[in-house]
């Protein structure tokens, strides 16, 4: 079998994902019917996001603020169940990487706003499941106070009820 990189292993999730939502099939079964075996990555994201589904798209949905999954675009609906599947069980791969190939993914098979979205959701996820400090408010520290604006800087037209 020839060797896929992770990058077209996740490509192949998202193909074999949307396949078997589009013809109303498990998974499992689609990739069953497959005449060459998909790369044992990209099986292991099938599989994943088919055994996981529940606890994936409870933690989306937690997240996907104002957004309900089944309104979602397809393609941003799957990129966002493979990429929480690898946070939640695959450590070995860094966060960074996770959510920059799955915005990536948004991007070319979806629209440029699905980066965006898939990024804020991921971001709140990977907080969620990777450093649960991150994710309680109440154990975050206050950052900064904003400085007092003086005279000297310029303000907005409206601000000075223009």
């Amino acid at each position: 079998m020839p060797t896929a990189s992770r990058h077209e292993s996740r490509e192949r999730a998202l193909s074999l994902l949307y396949e078997a939502e589009a013809k109303g099939i498990t998974p499992s079964a689609l990739l069953e019917e497959l005449p060459v075996p998909a790369h044992p990555f990209a099986v292991e994201l099938v599989r994943g996001v088919e055994e996981h589904g529940a606890g994936i798209d409870e933690l989306i949905a937690r997240f996907a603020i104002d957004w309900k999954l089944e309104r979602m675009a397809v393609v941003d609906r799957l990129v966002l169940r493979i990429a929480a599947f690898e946070l939640l069980e695959r450590p070995d791969i860094p966060v960074g990487a996770t959510i920059s190939e799955a915005v990536e993914l948004a991007k070319t098979y979806s629209t440029e706003e699905s980066g965006r979205f898939v990024n804020g959701v991921l971001a709140s996820v990977a907080a969620q499941v990777r450093d649960p400090v991150l994710a309680s408010d109440s154990d975050r520290e206050a950052g900064p106070e904003r400085p007092a604006r003086t005279d000297e800087e310029p303000v907005w037209p409206n601000e000075r009820g223009c």
